[in-house]
């Protein structure tokens, strides 16, 4: 079949719906072979000079990260802007926003691979290692929340000399749970799903150090039948069991405040809000970092536009949803008839954080509207400043949950203005470097495209080729022994 030739802005356009026929999901006429090499070469040769770059910027942040951490720690919390009555300032707005950050890999390789989408085995390692690295990080937060960080370990249920125990009842303690199981299953889908692919770098390593490495990591992987068949079991055991995971940890997290009595939190809608907004950022993220990665690696052709396309679709329709439960919070309070829960949204709106609301409402309600029109969806530019803009929407969403309604509750002559200083900053930006700097080891270090998977697309893409071929030599009659077959590949 003759692949698309029509371009947008220099990229092959295979994002086109023709009734009766689909563009190719992978592009360059792939074979096994080239699968292989392409994916192999990022790890195999010299890293390029955009590689460097990006590590050097991310190695730069970090270190805001390793100097305030150990700075607040020997200090003490006061070296933050909280006071009270804002005991809750950035360390939790930061925990919840990369939780949030955390639930677009899962739904990607559990959820898209129960239904069997084979769009997302072009994208689903990298947001594999994006979850696990925003889940480490956010444990990060609650851990240096406490103020005495050596005590952390009072949040398991754990015998102290104290002969205390958390209370199982407190939604703080399901966090604990909820976050440390989503983590452990996570990383196993991820590492598991890596195994075949590690055993192709093992096999293909000319350095004995990276072959011994990676033979550790490959676990005597040897690709027979019988290891293809328990591998496909498993792999489909631990997405089941991933799935509902992405759905209760957010929840669990939204618990947190849902539970309270304080205005502005104590609702029944957090649980899915979080959970659309949970996915609506972390989309926007694998956007964010697969847009420059795809150029640096030269992988346009295995990560393509209907990739992007698709991923911008769910971004604009998860947009939709967390508008929709901006709409309904401000109706359940004037529904509710409670005067407290009326001022505390009016004064999110039009009081002393009204900056804050606003920005969030621009860039995650108005800012994806943009997709409805598919130049926008398909523009590599556009698409990473949306995603950017979303990033920071779900930043500033999570800071206007926290902030506004502790700073202003039940008593007037408690309220307060809450102003980060210059430590809440930097530890919020070194958390990012944090992020970026161990994203672009893994790209460097691991598979980055799911080798075995992309090569499954491509075969299919190639039968249903030879088959339409096979079709067009014999009009009016179907190939013996065979059904008629798609054009292309899903997507």
């Amino acid at each position: 079949m003759a692949e698309a030739v029509a371009r947008i802005g220099g990229e092959i356009d295979n994002t086109q719906d023709v009734p009766g026929r689909r563009e190719n999901l992978i592009l360059g006429n792939q074979n096994d072979s080239t699968v292989t090499d392409v994916v192999c070469r990022i790890v195999e040769t010299k890293p390029t000079k955009g590689w460097f770059i990006a590590l050097f910027f991310s190695l730069s942040v970090l270190g805001l990260l390793g100097i305030l951490v150990p700075y607040l720690i020997f200090t003490g919390i006061g070296v933050w802007g909280v006071n009270n009555p804002v005991g809750w300032g950035f360390a939790i707005v930061n925990f919840v926003f990369w939780v949030g950050i955390g639930h677009a890999g899962t739904l990607i390789s559990a959820i898209l691979f129960l239904f069997r989408q084979k769009w997302r085995t072009s994208i689903n390692r990298a947001a594999e290692a994006m979850t696990i690295f925003a889940v480490m990080f956010a444990g990060l937060f609650p851990g240096i929340h406490v103020g005495r960080a050596w005590f952390a370990y009072w949040m398991f249920p754990l015998p102290n000399q104290m002969s205390m125990w958390p209370n199982f009842r407190s939604p703080l303690l399901w966090d604990v749970f909820a976050v440390g199981t989503y983590f452990t299953v996570s990383l196993l889908f991820w590492y598991m799903g890596m195994i075949p692919d590690i055993a192709t770098l093992r096999d293909r390593a000319e350095n004995k150090f990276r072959r011994l490495g990676y033979g550790l990591l490959a676990m005597g992987w040897t690709g027979s039948n019988r290891m293809w068949h328990r591998y496909e079991r498993a792999y489909l055991l631990l997405a089941a069991l991933a799935t509902p995971l992405v759905l209760s940890v957010h929840s669990v997290v939204s618990f947190d405040f849902a539970v309270s009595l304080v205005p502005g939190w104590h609702t029944t809608i957090f649980p899915p809000y979080f959970v659309a907004g949970a996915i609506f950022s972390g989309f926007a993220m694998v956007v964010t970092l697969l847009v420059p990665c795809r150029a640096i690696f030269g992988l346009k052709e295995i990560i393509t536009l209907r990739h992007l396309e698709n991923m911008n679709k769910i971004i604009m329709v998860t947009g939709l949803m967390v508008g929709y439960a901006y709409g309904i919070e401000f109706f359940i309070a004037w529904y509710g008839g409670n005067a407290v829960e009326k001022f505390t949204f009016q004064n999110r709106a039009f009081g002393q954080y009204a900056w804050a609301y606003w920005i969030m409402v621009s860039c995650n309600v108005i800012s994806p509207q943009i997709y409805w029109f598919k130049k926008a969806r398909t523009s590599l530019v556009i698409m990473f400043i949306v995603s950017i803009f979303v990033n920071i929407g779900m930043w500033f969403e999570r800071f206007v949950i926290t902030i506004s309604s502790l700073a202003n509750d039940f008593v007037p002559s408690a309220w307060d203005y809450y102003k980060p200083t210059f430590v809440d900053i930097g530890i919020l930006i070194g958390a990012f470097g944090l992020f970026f700097t161990m994203f672009t080891l893994f790209c460097r270090f691991l598979p980055f495209i799911a080798i075995s998977e992309v090569k499954a697309v491509v075969a299919d893409q190639n039968r249903a080729a030879e088959l339409a071929l096979l079709h067009s030599t014999q009009p009016g009659e179907a190939p013996s022994g065979a059904e008629p077959a798609p054009a292309g590949a899903g997507g």
